[in-house]
């Protein structure tokens, strides 16, 4: 985690194994999305998908070339 904040690899809304923020803190962000789009007479949709099990299916190989890759994750960190 150091690396990908000292880096600037995490995307600003993430909420997740990051300093100060949570669940909470994401839940909170939707609810005010909403709220403010319902404000300004928008319509809203809402879909939640479970992907845990997804992780479950992930090919490894893959997965690390694209962390070497993209955010230059190589050596033991990568191991």
């Amino acid at each position: 985690m150091a690396f990908l904040e000292k880096n600037n690899l995490l995307p600003s809304l993430q909420c997740v194994y990051r300093h100060s923020r949570s669940t909470e803190t994401a839940v909170l962000k939707i609810i005010s999305d909403v709220v403010l789009a319902a404000d300004h007479g928008e319509i809203t949709l809402l879909s939640l998908l479970d992907i845990s099990a997804a992780f479950n299916m992930v090919d490894h190989d893959i997965l690390c070339d694209c962390l070497s890759t993209s955010f230059g994750i190589r050596g033991m960190v990568l191991a």
